[in-house]
């Protein structure tokens, strides 16, 4: 039985990586391990590894990494922890391949420690591009780091190899979080009703937004623009879930807790709605709001319209169904009109996902099989 182990340190990676884990957990030639660390043991992020383990996993390894600040020093210094940590756990779990999701700070950290021990490494989503965050730089380093590499279309499966990586170990694999939509019995709007004890309203936003750490404006300022904009919508609701352990996070959860305190009746915020509430929030709301992935990535297999704010996501292959504006008041008081005409045309059933291939975790496992014997030493490949 080969070892392999998923390390998760935020809700959205966990949920974008249970369709993977629960058939790696099923596979009679594979043996699950699960690392949990950054904000899932965060009391702050909502404890989010309890989720984990509801959800019937068996956590190995919990590594406290995170500190209860999030300037850039100790964004810096979380990393050094994690590093840390790995040193300890990974001996002593000894995994044959480790599988990593992403872009974020703590897995650059972990992939760096794996590489030390020479454990091959399986990455999912890298040849994307984010400008507006350092995101960007982690992901391309972290394919640099890995053996297995899953990408979510062609295009980036293609950016992968113009990296130097061999094609030979790059699957375009469609997007994994994907699968949770054809698998999971999403909730009807009168059960997110009761359930969230919340009451919808004629026009219905999932509001997600992380800081873009590489923007020119300050985290407050990027924010505020926004809630200026849903202040004056009427006949809305909103739905906030807070922002990452991101740099300046802690601010933009702050200012959604005075909104939502200021402004009960059209707005609830949640740190943490778990992947079957977020999905089926998503798919009852008429648009993500933000600048979170799932606006990309998730959002148009729901038919569900987007409005992505400012750069945080810009260079990601987009669906017709986003809508991009600057992160200004005007630019994203634009996008609710220009929303609100494409809900008038009833255009939003017609949209194609680029990532929706279908089954990724299904064809990841089955890469993973097949690659029994990975060597951590690599070539680079040229182009010819």
């Amino acid at each position: 039985m080969r070892k392999v182990c998923v390390i998760t340190a935020t809700r959205a990676e966990y949920g974008l990586l249970k369709p993977l884990m629960e058939l790696i957990k099923e596979s009679d030639q594979l043996q699950l391990q699960i690392i949990a660390t950054g904000a899932h043991l965060s009391p702050e992020f909502g404890l989010t590894y309890k989720n984990i383990e509801n959800d019937g996993f068996f956590i190995d390894e919990k590594v406290e990494i995170l500190l209860s600040s999030d300037t850039p020093a100790s964004i810096v210094k979380t990393m050094g922890m994690a590093m840390m940590g790995m040193a300890d756990v990974l001996p002593r779990l000894n995994p044959d391949l480790i599988v990593v999701l992403g872009d974020r700070y703590e897995i650059l950290s972990i992939a760096s420690a794996a590489t030390i021990f020479k454990i091959p490494i399986a990455h999912l989503h890298g040849g994307e591009i984010t400008e507006g965050a350092y995101d960007d730089a982690i992901r391309h380093s972290i394919t640099k780091m890995s053996h297995l590499h899953f990408a979510s279309t062609e295009d980036y499966k293609n950016r992968i190899i113009q990296m130097g990586e061999n094609p030979e170990n790059v699957f375009n694999v469609g997007a994994i979080g994907l699968d949770n939509i054809r698998d999971l019995k999403l909730l009807s709007k009168e059960e997110l009703e009761a359930d969230l004890d919340i009451k919808f309203n004629k026009y219905n936003y999932q509001v997600t937004f992380h800081p873009e750490t590489l923007g020119n404006l300050t985290s407050a300022q990027q924010f505020q623009y926004l809630l200026n904009v849903i202040e004056k919508q009427k006949d809305s609701f909103f739905i906030f879930t807070k922002a990452n352990s991101d740099t300046d996070g802690r601010i933009i959860n702050q200012m959604i807790d005075d909104f939502v305190n200021k402004h009960p009746n059209i707005a609830k915020a949640f740190s943490s709605l778990g992947t079957l509430r977020f999905l089926s929030v998503v798919k009852v709301c008429d648009a993500i709001v933000g600048n979170s992935s799932s606006g990309i990535l998730e959002a148009p297999s729901l038919h569900t319209a987007t409005i992505n704010i400012g750069d945080r996501q810009k260079g990601r292959i987009q669906a017709s169904s986003v809508i991009n504006v600057d992160n200004s008041e005007s630019e994203i008081t634009s996008g609710f009109e220009s929303l609100k005409k494409i809900l008038e045309n009833n255009k939003l059933s017609e949209t194609i996902n680029p990532y929706d291939k279908g089954g990724a975790a299904k064809k990841i496992l089955e890469k993973i099989i097949f690659n029994k014997i990975i060597k951590t030493n690599k070539s680079f490949y040229n182009l010819s």
